[in-house]
């Protein structure tokens, strides 16, 4: 066990640190992930872009599900290892964040430097005048023109989206952009089939370039989108630590493999290589438990 935490330190501590962070980071704020322990069984196709673009009646039906799942997500709240993150930067050790997430905890969390790879939930763009809003807005907006949609949630998955019957969305009324007047409204995320806007993903690779270490924490690096920097960091032979509970698709290029619960493992880690946490500020310093090394 301490020795688990000591390769993971030492490690870490010499600065240079790049986070790139998955769905799994955040299930313990209560938001699921697809494929890790607490994965959500999604009954349902996800949304992909051209899906949505041509068709008003899966609009329709995504915008029914999202209404409600978004609720789930804006009262989500940054857990221990979000807090533990931004300790480390503000510690010097972790000079940026890529996240896969959609959640925008990181940025809750107060860490600085992030670049959210796939969007965020909370912000709306119009595909047709490029107009950005929040989401609260559009809320506000969607229950405005849905008084008597009550329909239940049994669960969300980590894009916000929840199951619901047909017969539950048949009347959900969708609303247009307030700025142009006509023009569709997308929650500002990239969807299945679409691609992430090419200065963001260079961005990253330029991140992932003058890093000293590749930190990636609760991502199965099932999809190319995430797992092409842990490709480019071992092809520029930059290390990378991998954190997860159960195996991933770059584990065979990883230095170090850990199996462990994140809200434990990175407190514990900034306590090792920052000092404990100040008043305020929200470390909780909790000895980790039931971690394994894998490598």
């Amino acid at each position: 066990m301490t020795e688990t935490i000591d390769a993971l330190a030492g490690l870490v501590a010499g600065g240079g640190v790049v986070v790139l962070s998955g769905a799994g980071l955040s299930t313990e704020s209560g938001i699921p992930d697809y494929r890790g322990p607490s994965g959500a069984a999604r009954r349902h196709t996800p949304m992909t872009y051209q899906v949505f673009t041509r068709d008003a009646q899966a609009r329709r039906r995504y915008w029914a599900r999202s209404h409600l799942g978004w609720r789930v997500i804006a009262r989500a709240a940054p857990n221990d290892g979000h807090r533990a993150v931004a300790r480390l930067q503000r510690g010097g050790l972790v000079d940026g964040v890529i996240t896969q997430n959609v959640d925008g905890l990181h940025t809750a969390a107060g860490s600085p430097r992030v670049v959210e790879l796939h969007g965020r939930l909370d912000e709306v763009v119009c595909l047709g005048c490029g107009n950005q809003t929040s989401r609260e807005e559009l809320d506000r907006r969607l229950r405005e023109a849905n008084p008597g949609f009550d329909a239940r949630v049994s669960a969300v998955n980590p894009d916000g989206d929840v199951d619901l019957a047909d017969d539950e969305v048949a009347e959900f009324r969708t609303v247009d952009c307030t700025f142009c007047g006509a023009g569709v409204l997308k929650p500002d995320v990239v969807f299945f089939g679409e691609t992430v806007p090419a200065p963001r993903v260079a961005r990253c690779f330029d991140m992932v370039q003058r890093a000293r270490l590749l930190l990636v924490l609760g991502s199965s690096l099932t999809v190319m989108s995430g797992r092409r920097f842990v490709l480019r960091a071992a092809k520029l032979g930059i290390p990378v630590v991998i954190v997860n509970q159960g195996p991933t698709r770059g584990d065979g290029y990883a230095a170090l493999t850990l199996d462990a619960p994140l809200g434990r493992l990175l407190p514990a880690l900034a306590d090792r290589t920052v000092g404990a946490p100040a008043a305020g500020d929200g470390g909780v310093g909790v000895a980790p438990t039931g971690l394994t090394a894998v490598r």
